[in-house]
């Protein structure tokens, strides 16, 4: 893969969703308005019959169903999974809502390159159901990461993090709303770091311009 970042340059992504594919919207947007430079060679969606295969048809993009159901296990999925990846040579593979726990051997092959978002402050709250949570323990803060996948679900390198305050009139419908607005500006900013060459992963560290993010990764704004 070419380490050349000549301006101009449009990147390569390949997206994959599950669901509704609104952080998807947002890197669409992204590519269409010029903040971010890179072309989106395909998304691939698990789930028949989810929004984000339409969004990705009216852009034009090609929409991939791959459903998970079909397979016999985790292996095949993911071994089927790298090679409609790899046919687009992506720079940058998304993880925009995919709801798959990723097997060792795929994280593995896209290592460094795979970027995931996650609905909290990490490494507070990892899975699901994230501002319940956070209302829950009385936090004052809650909030969105985008990290570098590894293997430890939802604990690779913070890159890049949005806070908000949670308000005493917040439950997890209104908090998830209004953190949803933040993910759509900080995930492709985080990727757009990635495509100018400025962001890495290096031993389990996020580098963002040769310099080690802390723990929560860079505070938007």
């Amino acid at each position: 893969m070419s380490n050349s970042h000549t301006q101009g340059q449009r990147r390569k992504l390949v997206i994959l969703i599950s669901g509704s594919g609104s952080n998807l919207q947002s890197f669409i947007d992204a590519t269409q308005n010029g903040q971010l430079n890179a072309s989106i060679e395909a998304v691939i969606c698990n789930r028949p019959n989810a929004l984000g295969l339409e969004r990705a048809a009216k852009a034009g993009i090609p929409a991939i169903l791959l459903d998970h159901t079909q397979f016999d296990g985790r292996e095949s999925f993911d071994a089927e999974l790298i090679q409609r990846i790899d046919h687009y040579q992506p720079d940058l593979v998304i993880l925009a809502g995919f709801m798959r726990i990723l097997t060792p051997g795929f994280v593995q092959h896209y290592l460094g390159r795979l970027l995931n978002i996650h609905p909290s402050l990490l490494p507070k709250y990892p899975g699901l159901n994230t501002h319940q949570r956070a209302i829950d323990a009385g936090d004052a803060e809650a909030g969105a990461t985008v990290h570098f996948v590894t293997e430890e679900l939802d604990g690779g390198p913070a890159i890049v993090q949005a806070r908000i305050a949670i308000t005493p009139q917040d439950d997890a419908s209104s908090l998830a709303k209004r953190i949803l607005a933040h993910e759509h500006k900080i995930y492709p900013l985080a990727a757009q770091w990635f495509l100018e060459g400025r962001l890495k992963l290096a031993n389990n560290c996020a580098m963002l311009d040769q310099t080690a993010l802390s723990a929560s990764g860079h505070a938007y704004p």
